[in-house]
């Protein structure tokens, strides 16, 4: 029980600015770690030929790849960047591999959230004193030096996501815009023409994320908007501000903005002939790239298999079919049909299988996310779109914010 606790403290922990190893460590950090899947481990040896804060390259002889490099030859890790988790922390991947430094197979070589050099790092190495202090520490409350605060030892970003949609109405459409009434040009200073606010922008309390106006209704109106309306058609008055801003208690700088508008309403209104129409074309659309990726495939097996002769049989699993039987000469046909079977083979191990394998293995990751791409699209066409009927925009906002150790918060448990 004891355990269990503990371990669902630990999940509760958020990722500080400055991740630490822990002194007393319990052996199990770097198996935690690599078992989340929140570091990134290397899928090959080799050389790291390239290293930024977004990608790290390795190849075999430690030299940057170029398009005529085998794609056997070198690997690409991307690294993720300041996304949003769902609790709303920050999920950010740091490198810790130097160029031309030698890397085995899953060795760590790149840190994420709360990770120290590929050790789980919850927290920070502080001095403790069990000791009692004027009564201020009375049962479970914990003192803290002012400098843990001061100088950001307990602080981590928060990333907080803002939601805003412009609707058709009864009144007629909202519409997103700068273009807000009685809103000076000091709080409109931060929004593009579209009246979204810029990526970079420091926000405070009250200012605008997304400028948006509402039409009124006649309710709404004072006597004096309805008469100047009745007699001069006057419409300029007759919509209110509904903008988007940032709450009271955040503040931040605005580090992402996604936009999605509705397709048009031709496509909403679409009739059960047409909408079987464009399912056909996606489908076609998606068959033609995956017959190209399987043709990439079969480019791929040809540099270390075309005109050669395999000791052993390839099967394909699922129908119990000899695909190339063993010494006998690969040719392009064999090698195709391989392809288009590329996860139902079986080869007994050997040097050339694990070859075989590395080059489907990095195939069948490209197959996993088309068919995920081709799964998503189909379900966007058939539900006719991805947003709320009448929604015509939609935008989001992304604010990242330091949040420094305060009262209340959890230091410890167990």
């Amino acid at each position: 029980n004891r355990a269990l606790m503990g371990s669902n403290m630990q999940r509760q922990a958020v990722p500080l600015l400055v991740s630490e190893r822990p002194y007393v460590a319990t052996g199990l950090e770097s198996r935690v770690a690599r078992d989340s899947g929140v570091v990134v481990e290397a899928t090959d040896s080799g050389t790291v030929a390239y290293v930024s804060a977004d990608k790290i390259i390795v190849s075999k002889d430690g030299s940057v790849p170029n398009k005529k490099t085998p794609k056997t030859d070198y690997q690409v890790y991307e690294l993720r960047k300041f996304m949003r988790s769902n609790g709303g922390t920050c999920i950010n991947q740091k490198p810790i591999v130097k160029l031309g430094q030698k890397i085995h197979k899953a060795d760590i070589v790149a840190d994420g959230p709360a990770t120290d050099q590929g050790d789980l790092a919850l927290g920070r190495n502080v001095l403790v004193a069990f000791m009692s202090w004027c009564g201020y520490n009375f049962e479970d409350a914990i003192l803290i030096n002012e400098r843990l605060v001061r100088d950001d030892v307990y602080t981590s970003i928060h990333i907080e996501e803002f939601e805003c949609g412009a609707r058709d109405t009864k009144l007629g459409p909202e519409e997103i815009t700068k273009d807000i009434p009685n809103v000076g040009e000091e709080a409109l200073k931060d929004l593009n023409h579209d009246g979204v606010v810029r990526i970079g922008a420091e926000v405070n309390p009250g200012d605008i994320l997304v400028g948006k106006i509402t039409p009124k209704s006649e309710t709404e109106l004072a006597p004096e908007e309805r008469l100047l309306r009745a007699i001069f058609g006057e419409k300029a008055a007759d919509v209110r501000d509904t903008s988007l801003t940032v709450p009271s208690g955040t503040s931040g700088i605005v580090m992402d903005v996604k936009v999605s508008s509705r397709k048009e309403t031709k496509q909403t209104k679409m009739s059960a002939n047409e909408r079987r129409k464009q399912l056909k074309q996606l489908q076609d659309e998606f068959e033609e790239k995956k017959t190209r990726l399987t043709e990439d495939l079969t480019e791929a097996l040809s540099n270390i298999l075309l005109g050669e002769k395999i000791p052993l049989d390839v099967v394909n699993v699922q129908t119990g079919e000899i695909i190339i039987p063993a010494n006998r000469k690969i040719t392009k046909t064999l090698l195709r049909k391989l392809a288009a079977a590329y996860d139902h083979i079986e080869i007994d191990p050997s040097p050339i299988q694990i070859k075989i394998q590395s080059i489907i293995n990095e195939f069948s990751g490209k197959f996993a996310e088309l068919d995920l791409e081709q799964e998503r699209d189909l379900d966007r066409a058939e539900s006719g779109d991805d947003m709320d009927s009448g929604m015509i925009k939609q935008v989001k906002v992304y604010v990242a914010s330091k949040k420094k150790i305060s009262v209340g918060d959890k230091m410890a448990g167990r």
